[in-house]
């Protein structure tokens, strides 16, 4: 039953939302512009404000039906677990080549069920490191060391784990960012040449 459940939340998570607005109504593969991440930033970034706002209140959905789950189907199971499966669809899409996204919308929606506290600060964090370093990468981390901080000082070692992990999956997905990054190639949120990048519906 539990490994139905994980297969569900994975699924829900493999939604590939930007990629599908992408090739539905601008006649591409997001994945081949911008900073080639098929996610809400990117979105808005080669789409406009507003597909970026459906690709991230769709993302955000996946991950709040996802950790959902454990309510519907009346299991014990924290919420957090089928989320991050879902999290991991997202990143890993199999309805996509397994290219996805960078997590931050769907882990938004697994915590708004999850433990809304914990995703206020985590996503307060999130906009403040964002508007102080004006990248938006560092912000993204920046959830996962929040959440990883806040479960060793609150929660059991079982979470512990689950957010370590989280926070190394992160900067995986994020490695390009950070080499690019070393190399003073990654682009500022304020850089105006972002709208270069911009493509009109067909």
């Amino acid at each position: 039953m539990l490994i139905s459940l994980f297969i569900l939340a994975y699924f829900i998570g493999s939604i590939p939302t930007a990629l599908i607005i992408g090739k539905v109504f601008f006649g591409i593969d997001i994945r081949e512009h911008g900073s080639q991440n098929p996610g809400a930033t990117n979105s808005l970034r080669v789409l406009g404000k507003k597909a970026a706002l459906v690709v991230l209140l769709v993302d955000v959905g996946k991950g709040a039906l996802a950790a959902s789950i454990p309510f519907i189907f009346q299991v014990e199971l924290s919420p957090l677990y089928p989320g991050l499966a879902a999290v991991i669809g997202h990143c890993f899409p199999i309805f996509a080549g397994f290219r996805g996204g960078k997590a931050i919308a769907t882990t938004a929606g697994t915590l708004l069920v999850a433990n809304f506290w914990l995703f206020l600060i985590a996503y307060l964090s999130f906009f403040i490191v964002i508007f102080i370093t004006k990248y938006v990468f560092f912000g993204s981390i920046s959830v996962g060391l929040i959440l990883l901080l806040y479960t060793i000082m609150n929660q059991g070692p079982e979470d512990d784990l689950l957010f370590l992990f989280f926070l190394l999956l992160l900067i995986f997905l994020h490695r390009t960012n950070i080499r690019n990054f070393i190399h003073h190639k990654e682009p500022k949120v304020t850089d105006k040449n972002l709208i270069n990048d911009r493509i009109k519906p067909i």
